[in-house]
């Protein structure tokens, strides 16, 4: 559906739908197309969306919807085996994974996979643990014919791409008064609060004040995680609390952190095995951000690790402008870096560099 490069090089989403027949699947293409446009309308899909392939895989159904619409009785035959009302949750919408690992082994290299439902009735789901087997980081439901179950999708991808813990809690729920367990892992959870936090330089600390696109500033909010007290959430009502909200500024962090555990942004178009000589280019690929901001990735030249900086920005060098001056073999590099003011942990902004090499000679 989208060809943005190498599937080595880009974040590989597998779309596949369910409960559509033969006959539907034309339909099932355009679910595809504008769940797609849903997603890419939330940041930071929309500065990223040129970081990802979108691919769709058919599977026929016998029988046109998907169980439990518009009611748990209702039962139909389909190739996924999706029904509402999991857990005896309406808007659960689980689906048989077995089954969808089928058709996941039929596309290229999946990272995430999209599981369309030919249903009009709200909900979603998330299955957010990496397949050993097939190597995408998680699932996520939604039903393709109602408007606003995209950002159920798209708030899972916090937690398959992202590692977000949900923002949320259950008030009145025993299990989840109060928290007393050790330190959260996700990124976006915490025991500590503000202070505690920048004393320490822990968790979200460097995000602390900032106004964030979801609205308010940074600090630690008291309840998330399932737990109303004892636990912390970087703002008070994000796209992991609330659904039809941005992401906030953490969020927004690590979820550009997970795009870039699957995508590089050199990929290099001349081939790397082989010496290039006076009469060859050093070509490279360097995905466009489509940010509001105009920002782009910063792109450097190396012969032998000094930079050629009138090289600067070009994605392109042709050997004989290398100015070479004996017959050694020379190492020619390109690094593209990708340097966005959304990104503060130096451990995630090390992963948003990638370089390729040649080597050269006269």
């Amino acid at each position: 559906m989208i060809d943005n490069g190498s599937t080595a090089d880009r974040l590989d989403v597998v779309v596949i739908g369910d409960g559509y027949t033969a006959a539907e699947l034309g339909r099932f293409h355009t679910d595809a197309e504008q769940k797609w446009a849903e997603v890419t309308a939330v940041e930071p899909y929309t500065t990223y969306r040129n970081l990802f392939n979108v691919w769709t895989v058919d599977a026929v159904s016998r029988e046109s919807g998907v169980s439990g619409d518009p009611d748990p009785a209702t039962v139909r035959d389909t190739a996924l085996g999706s029904y509402f009302w999991c857990e005896s949750i309406e808007r659960l919408l689980c689906i048989d994974q077995p089954k969808v690992d089928a058709y996941v082994a039929k596309a290229p290299a999946a990272d995430l996979v999209i599981v369309l439902a030919n249903s009009a009735k709200y909900g979603g789901a998330g299955y957010n643990e990496p397949s050993a087997t097939l190597g995408y980081e998680g699932i996520s439901t939604a039903s393709a014919g109602h408007p606003k179950s995209g950002q159920v999708a798209i708030h899972e991808t916090g937690h398959s791409l992202g590692k977000l813990a949900d923002e949320y809690f259950y008030p009145g729920v025993p299990d989840y008064e109060k928290y007393t367990g050790p330190e959260a892992a996700e990124s976006n959870s915490s025991v500590l609060s503000a202070d505690r936090m920048a004393a320490r330089r822990a968790k979200w600390y460097r995000w602390l004040g900032e106004e964030s696109p979801d609205g308010g500033t940074v600090g630690a909010y008291e309840g998330g995680n399932y737990f109303v007290t004892g636990l912390h959430r970087p703002t008070d009502n994000s796209l992991m609390r609330v659904l039809g909200k941005p992401f906030n500024l953490p969020g927004v962090e690590s979820m550009i952190g997970g795009f870039y555990q699957h995508a590089r942004i050199v990929t290099p178009l001349t081939p790397t095995d082989r010496t290039l000589r006076l009469r060859h280019t050093a070509k490279a690929s360097v995905p466009k951000l489509a940010g509001a901001d105009g920002r782009q990735p910063v792109v450097r030249w190396y012969l032998d690790g000094r930079e050629l900086k009138r090289f600067q920005g070009r994605t392109e060098v042709p050997v004989a402008e290398l100015w070479l001056f004996d017959l050694r073999t020379h190492r020619l590099s390109v690094t593209a870096e990708d340097r966005t003011p959304s990104v503060r942990d130096p451990k995630i902004a090390r992963t948003l560099r990638s370089t390729a090499e040649w080597n050269v000679r006269l």
